[in-house]
């Protein structure tokens, strides 16, 4: 399989293919990027990669080379003919032709042997968030997961505090995984070329604080973002705010103090004394 653009179009107009906006359907064409994701994997022969969304197999053919096994998740049928041939001479790769998100994941892998799970993708725009979410909800051991998403979610994901990009689901997401930027992708590298630009972040899998109570932890975060222009007394009504303000006292913040400005630890700190 060659990785040009000429070579992929040929390949989807022999086969009739139109591309999808509905499934979020951006291929990438760039050979450099696509092993770039490939190195900063770290994948080996011991290593199970999911990959969601392969399109025209233009990842999934080097993940091919270098994992024990590719399982792969499309939702798209019309691409069985491209991936079969584009992906022939591996005998490594398994594609499912079903929604991700309503996967059973789980019992779909027990078929494997493997030291290590990784999830690598260029995933669906419109459905990155949800697929981070049923990994985490569904319990899926995954040891890393390396995708490539839209900038702007991208940021979301690995914001800090005091940042404008932190919200929620930043403390959401760090409470499971170490999240960090491992390259910038620009739009010019896909067919056909989206809006904005991309990037490529990686999660690996942290040891979690304890919590008292994990759904009382992310429904005091979602709140305490409700309206982010808002304090903490204003967005926190509900709860026992004599509480709250004495733990926020022990980090130097106070009830007038916003969400985006304190960081995962102290959230905790929080649900554990309220």
């Amino acid at each position: 399989m060659e990785y040009s653009p000429k070579k992929i179009k040929e390949n989807l107009e022999k086969e009739n293919f139109n591309l999808k906006k509905k499934f979020g359907q951006n291929f990438i064409i760039d050979e450099n990027i696509i092993d770039s994701i490939i190195n900063k994997a770290e994948i080996d022969e011991n290593t199970l990669v999911l990959e969601i969304g392969p399109g025209a197999g233009s990842l999934t053919y080097k993940l091919a080379k270098k994992a024990k096994n590719v399982l792969c998740y499309e939702i798209d049928v019309t691409l069985k003919e491209i991936l079969k041939n584009n992906l022939q001479e591996f005998n490594n790769v398994d594609i499912i032709y079903e929604d991700f998100l309503k996967a059973d994941v789980i019992n779909q892998i027990k078929k494997y042997k493997f030291e290590k799970l990784y999830v690598v993708a260029n995933l669906p725009y419109y459905i990155t968030t949800p697929i981070l979410i049923k990994l985490i909800e569904d319990q899926i051991a995954v040891d890393k997961i390396v995708v490539m998403v839209q900038k702007e979610v991208g940021d979301r994901f690995k914001a800090k505090p005091n940042s404008k990009d932190y919200n929620s689901l930043s403390v959401y997401l760090n409470y499971y995984f170490n999240v960090k930027k491992l390259l910038d992708v620009s739009r010019n590298v896909f067919i056909p070329k989206p809006n904005v630009d991309s990037i490529v972040v990686e999660f690996t899998k942290k040891e979690r604080k304890k919590l008292k109570d994990e759904q009382l932890f992310f429904k005091l975060v979602r709140d305490s973002f409700k309206q982010k222009r808002k304090n903490l007394r204003n967005n926190l009504k509900g709860y026992d705010l004599n509480k709250i303000e004495d733990v926020l006292k022990k980090y130097n913040f106070d009830l007038t103090t916003r969400a985006e400005q304190l960081d995962i630890d102290i959230f905790i700190d929080i649900a554990n004394n309220i």
